[in-house]
């Protein structure tokens, strides 16, 4: 059972990787040099479904890290 939930969260862990390097950056370092830093995004489209999925990942994760913890 364990090598399973693992197995799992090395999955998950690379899903949640990848959508965290996909999500666009809109400031940047922008806004700590004196740039606009109060722009609101809106977030559509595909970004908002990675954006989504990352919350999801993590809480997958989180939630499958806590049941390895209680199996194990």
């Amino acid at each position: 059972m364990v090598a399973i939930i693992t197995t799992i969260q090395v999955i998950l862990s690379i899903l949640l990787i990848v959508c965290i390097l996909l999500q666009h950056r809109t400031s940047g370092l922008s806004s700590t040099f004196g740039g606009s830093g109060a722009v609101f995004v809106q977030r559509r489209g595909a970004e908002r479904v990675i954006y989504l999925a990352t919350g999801w990942l993590a809480t997958g994760l989180l939630l499958l890290s806590i049941l390895q913890w209680y199996v194990s």
